[in-house]
């Protein structure tokens, strides 16, 4: 695992000298002896308690180590459950953030593939075990031993990793991707380390494109990019919504059309007319009515996970149309490799709103009532202020 490693870089005669780091040639000096180096971080202590400055440490770079100075972290919808504690297993001190994207300054004497500079992301992973089945077909995220980004168990103090709601991250190359984004599209092209990522993988899955009518079941920080990339990919793209208010907004991101899903009558119209349906919602509620409007052998994917299961779902409407319900997990470090540089050559990024660090509990409250225009973003300058 990379996050175990213990100072074996390439030694100069700078470092005997005494100092930490190089950045010529963008290869790190280390010494061994000091492997560590404190950044500021936002976190929080217990569920209960709101997120606050404090220090944490970064190991130095290993052979095949990338260092990241995060410019812009998003804020996912899964950072609120995990701080609060709404999902079990929190591990506290929590630094959330796995949307990540900044600029490498320092890599390690093995890494070829990136050099200082580079504008670069981190999504959900940033290790695996690299021999399992799931490693080998580029699966990583079904990998039963990969690790978070943040709140995944590592042998270095505290004894988990700590996410992208800091100044700077530690990232095995093989966990590193590059973004073609302009400059002035970064920020926005935060999310799509999670956001874009888990709902392009299973669009890719099912085959989405031309001739097939696709719907997406929410217009929140998934949803929104599940309508763009949708529509990019060539689908008859129809958007679902519990609220009137949204229908021009989900036209806007590219909904070829829009349902409210309280209007029955307008939902009878569609029945049995999707090839596939995403739903990204992650708030419990009845599947029923959605698997109604799926052809014969069509599929509606979750990838939204409530704080309580979903009502079980009518087990007759599957078998009679040999329909199914799935579910996808983020994507692989090649598949998302491959989303980012489908977005940038279609000059996809999420609509974001940018906040400061001291802001995210506001944003976490804004969150839970659907109070933004679809991701926020952290600004990592403002860790320094």
């Amino acid at each position: 695992m990379s996050d175990n490693y213990e100072g074996k870089a390439h030694l100069t005669t700078e470092e005997s000298s005494g100092s930490d780091e190089a950045t010529a040639q963008g290869v790190l000096v280390q010494s061994p002896s000091r492997g560590r180096r404190v950044v500021k971080a936002y976190g929080a202590y217990a569920a209960d308690k709101p997120l606050e400055p404090i220090d944490i440490q970064r190991r130095l770079p290993g052979p095949h180590d990338v260092q990241i100075d995060i410019a812009y972290c998003g804020v996912c919808h899964s950072d609120l459950h995990q701080v609060r504690s709404e999902w079990q297993g929190t591990l506290y001190p929590c630094v959330p953030g796995h949307e990540i994207v900044g600029h490498v300054t320092a890599v390690g004497n093995e890494v070829t593939n990136f050099r200082v500079g580079d504008a670069v992301g981190v999504g959900c992973m940033v290790d695996s075990c690299q021999h399992c089945q799931s490693c080998d077909d580029g699966l990583e995220q079904y990998c039963d031993h990969f690790t978070p980004t943040y709140n995944g168990p590592i042998e270095e103090s505290p004894g988990h990793t700590l996410g992208g709601y800091s100044q700077r991250i530690v990232v095995d190359d093989k966990f590193v991707l590059r973004i073609s984004h302009p400059p002035e599209q970064l920020a926005a092209a935060a999310p799509l380390l999670c956001a874009g990522i888990t709902t392009y993988s299973p669009l890719r899955h099912w085959k989405v494109g031309p001739g097939m009518k696709v719907g997406i079941v929410g217009i929140g920080g998934l949803g929104h990019m599940g309508i763009k990339l949708a529509h990019a990919l060539g689908a008859r793209t129809v958007a679902f919504t519990t609220s009137e208010r949204k229908r021009e907004d989900a036209r806007a991101l590219g909904a070829d059309e829009v349902i409210v899903s309280r209007n029955v009558e307008e939902m009878d119209a569609h029945a049995g007319s999707f090839d596939f349906i995403l739903n990204t919602v992650a708030a419990s509620h009845s599947l029923d009515p959605f698997i109604s409007l799926l052809k014969r052998d069509g599929t509606m994917t979750l990838v939204g996970v409530p704080e309580h299961p979903h009502p079980s779902p009518n087990i007759a409407p599957l078998i009679f149309k040999r329909r199914a319900i799935a579910g996808s997990l983020i994507g692989g470090i090649a598949e998302t490799q491959e989303m980012l540089d489908f977005c940038a050559e279609k000059g996809i990024v999420a609509d974001i709103e940018m906040i400061p660090i001291q802001k995210i509990d506001e944003a976490y409250d804004r969150m839970q009532k659907s109070d933004v225009k679809y991701r926020f973003v952290i600004d990592s300058a403002s860790l320094g202020a």
